[in-house]
């Protein structure tokens, strides 16, 4: 009996590995990503997955924002998708 339990000890081992060092730190990303779209405002610069930088204009929905990336030129992003907000450190210029 204790034989089959034996069998099962690499497998339970290789799982608790997966979840510490794959699975629990990319839910830790995803959670401070979708907590970081939400706390954005007018005004946040961003870049997004595509390499467009851009400032956000307003929040319009739940799930879309409008971003401006020139003169006279926005666009509709949903938030979700991958942004990330710039964060102006001090010896930046502006």
């Amino acid at each position: 009996m204790s034989e089959g339990i034996g069998q099962f000890i690499p497998l339970i081992l290789i799982f608790i590995i997966f979840y510490f060092f794959l699975i629990r730190p990319q839910q830790k990303k995803a959670k401070d990503h979708k907590n970081m779209v939400n706390a954005l405002k007018r005004g946040d610069k961003i870049i997004t997955s595509g390499g467009i930088f851009g400032t956000v204009e307003r929040i319009m929905d739940d799930d879309k924002i409008e971003v401006t990336i020139s003169d006279n030129v926005s666009i509709e992003l949903v938030k979700s998708t991958g942004i990330q907000a710039l964060v102006n450190s001090p010896d930046q210029k502006k």
